[in-house]
């Protein structure tokens, strides 16, 4: 694949591994490594995440976000920049938020072989789903 024909989208889309910088209240970044989600055709990136971290709080409070990924032979990445929403903590196992990651973890794995226990860690831990709307993207092959 040459430069000009390099597309980071497909790159987003393809990576199941990334580094989160969302924005700290000092105003330094805050880098998280995130297993997201990449939704090309919405232009919307997905990330599910624990409520209490920072990364979580530093979203309630600034919701702009920076995702990078890389590929596998560090060959080539691709940025996307955009302003999250976050879904959740749910309490109830059957709730709107629940269903939110049910929906994410079907588009980014597929089936799960026990959805109950599935609904009820995501309550238990208090997993919260990030969408972020995709204003930018941009990246490119280094060799």
């Amino acid at each position: 694949m040459t430069t000009s024909s390099f597309d980071p989208h497909s790159l987003l889309a393809q990576s199941r591994l990334g580094v989160l910088a969302t924005i700290k209240a000092d105003g330094r970044p805050q880098l998280s490594p995130v297993m997201p989600f990449y939704d090309r055709a919405a232009g919307v990136l997905h990330v599910s995440m624990t409520e209490g971290r920072a990364k979580t709080a530093n979203l309630r409070r600034d919701p702009r976000a920076t995702l990078e990924v890389t590929s596998s032979d560090g060959g080539s990445w691709a940025t996307a920049e955009g302003v999250a929403t976050l879904i959740g903590p749910g309490t109830d196992p059957d709730g709107p938020e629940v269903d939110a990651l049910v929906d994410y973890y079907r588009a980014a794995a597929g089936e799960h072989p026990d959805w109950a226990e599935y609904r009820s860690v995501m309550v238990s831990d208090r997993r919260v789903l990030m969408t972020m709307t995709v204003d930018h993207v941009y990246g490119a092959r280094i060799r």
